[in-house]
């Protein structure tokens, strides 16, 4: 267990799930009269980003697919969600088809452990070891819980400026976080296609 990786997982987690970010969202369902239980949305959320963490890779080895590969397509969407972030533009559009008594879609899904973060989680897979990223899904777990708890309460402290100001940073941190992880497995998959040209050669 690394404590460095850790936290760094957690704040790529943290960044894309972008909990803080989607408080004015909550909000508005709370408005609409969707039944917010924090405690089954953060449990769901959870046991989705750990099944795609343990189950992810068998995934793609069934359609033909490598994690690097899959991580090099998953940093291209990190890259566009700190574009989100930092723009305000929308490049991705969800349909959550709100329920009135349901915390599990559109909240849990798709709008904590959705797309964005799937991909990430794979994408992590291919640098960090499996207990760090278990161990950043439990602390995003925990935030998640008591930001949804207390969201009113934050909306009120944070206020519009501060909601938006919070939320170009972890977009900086994402783009440069989605540019690395580019890189590394970019030129990894270069280098796999380069020497299996060669054996095919010989």
């Amino acid at each position: 267990m690394n404590f460095a990786d850790i936290l760094s997982v957690s704040l790529v987690l943290f960044s894309v799930i972008d909990i803080v970010g989607n408080i004015p969202v909550i909000l508005d369902m709370k408005q609409k009269g969707v039944v917010v239980d924090s405690m089954k949305a953060s449990v769901v959320s959870m046991g989705l980003m750990v099944a795609f963490l343990l189950a992810g890779e068998g995934i793609l080895r069934l359609l033909g697919l490598d994690v690097q590969s899959f991580a090099v397509a998953g940093a291209l969407i990190l890259f566009f969600i700190g574009l989100e972030m930092i723009l305000g533009v929308r490049f991705f559009k969800e349909s959550p088809g709100a329920s009135s008594t349901s915390s599990i879609v559109p909240i849990a899904f798709p709008l904590i452990a959705g797309a964005g973060t799937m991909t990430t989680i794979i994408s992590l897979k291919s640098r960090y070891q499996t207990i760090d990223i278990l161990v950043a899904i439990l602390l995003n777990t925990i935030v998640i819980y008591y930001t949804l708890y207390f969201s009113d309460y934050i909306k009120k402290k944070l206020g519009d400026a501060g909601v938006s100001i919070l939320r170009k940073v972890f977009g900086i941190i994402l783009l440069a976080i989605a540019i690395k992880l580019f890189k590394e497995n970019f030129n990894f998959v270069i280098t796999i296609d380069n020497k299996v040209g060669l054996l095919r050669g010989v």
